[in-house]
């Protein structure tokens, strides 16, 4: 069934629209007649007519699925208008309004309708011809006028046609992205829970199942492997934790600029160090802002606990297909190594963010110096695979 989406704005134009078009050559005609009640009779009924079908439309847009009955009530008010207006310009502008309704709820399938329209057209050219004998080119014009109804109609037809492909290729689009981003979050998910919480659950099996025969042979091992198992609950409840806090942390709802300025402020209200963020609006993969955040998150945590600082500036810039995050502290710095003696001191943070800016295919460079301060720079592409 088609959505009423597309009609229903169509023919909330359309009855606008003739509101205006037929108010305005009803009242041309105060200059030209002297019974002007009969101008603002017709004036009334167009506007008491566009009022209720406009207010219908807008309440109830699924009434375009069944429209006879609007455009039965629509015809009558047509009738209405070319009695008042007897064969005005006014009715011939209503009409042909009616025609466009007509096509924009029914499409082609209006043709009855159009052909009982330009009926009742040619039917008041024709009493407009008898009563006031106009010069040829005009009477040819009179003549020619109902064949603009059966042409707007068309023409709305086709305006509706477009405009619901024009919507139904946007939410093929978004559900395509969606899925997109859905499936990404899935295969993210699955990566983050097989290179943590799983391994660490793995390692928590090996020694439960060692467990019972060491408490008859080893009782010694038995208490080493009973710790073991503690500290790997401890482990995988606090790697469990963070993925969760991970998931709160990349608010999809919100652009990545934004979510890099509430993570950071939200940080800063925290800690109470002050931050300035200066983030470019762009719009990377969900994969690669899943694990930006999460760098930006670590950055900040790092500079909480080791830096003491007093101020940090966080700069997102995007050039080139790249994205790069800039965390800047004033705090007391370090003396910068390789990774894996960073790894060997304890300093897990600054190895994990590198790990995750090359899952995304990016890289990660650590500048500092004693007393100096430290600058995390992260650099990756802004879609995964992307060159």
């Amino acid at each position: 069934m088609i959505p009423p989406a597309a009609p229903a704005a169509i023919a909330r134009a359309v009855v606008l629209g003739r509101a205006a078009i037929a108010s305005t050559a009803a009242a041309a005609g105060l200059l030209l007649v002297e019974d002007w009640w009969r101008i603002l009779a017709v004036v009334a009924t167009v506007a008491a007519g566009t009022v209720a079908e406009a207010s219908v439309l807008t309440r109830w847009p699924a009434v375009t699925r069944h429209p006879w009955p609007a455009l039965a009530v629509d015809l009558a008010l047509a009738v209405a208008v070319l009695v008042l207006s007897r064969g005005g310009m006014a009715f011939f502008c209503y009409v042909a309004g009616s025609a466009a309704l007509g096509g924009a709820l029914l499409g082609l399938r209006a043709l009855p309708l159009w052909a009982a329209q330009a009926a009742l057209g040619f039917t008041a050219a024709a009493a407009v011809l008898r009563a006031n004998d106009p010069p040829p080119d005009v009477a040819a014009f009179i003549v020619a006028f109902p064949m603009v109804s059966v042409l707007a109609g068309i023409g709305a037809a086709a305006a509706t046609t477009a405009l619901q492909r024009h919507l139904d290729l946007a939410v093929e689009v978004i559900g395509a992205a969606q899925r997109s981003a859905a499936a990404s979050e899935r295969a993210r998910l699955a990566r983050e829970l097989h290179d943590s919480v799983t391994k660490t659950l793995r390692g928590v099996s090996f020694a439960a199942l060692a467990l019972p025969q060491s408490l008859r042979r080893h009782p010694a091992l038995a208490e080493q492997l009973a710790g073991t198992v503690s500290r790997g609950a401890e482990a995988a409840a606090r790697e469990a934790r963070q993925l969760l806090e991970g998931l709160r942390i990349d608010q999809l709802d919100l652009g990545f600029a934004e979510t890099v300025r509430v993570t950071a402020h939200d940080w800063s209200d925290r800690w109470r160090i002050p931050v300035r963020v200066d983030a470019e609006p762009v719009e990377p993969g969900v994969e690669v802002r899943y694990e930006v955040v999460r760098i930006l998150a670590e950055a900040l945590q790092n500079v909480a606990r080791h830096a003491g600082a007093r101020r940090v500036d966080v700069v997102v810039r995007a050039a080139a297909g790249r994205l790069e995050v800039r965390v800047r502290d004033d705090g007391r710095g370090f003396t910068p190594r390789d990774l894996a003696a960073l790894q060997a001191d304890g300093h897990l943070g600054i190895v994990g963010m590198a790990e995750r800016a090359r899952n995304v295919g990016g890289s990660l460079r650590v500048s500092a110096l004693p007393g100096r301060g430290t600058e995390i720079v992260a650099v990756t592409p802004l879609e995964v695979g992307a060159a």
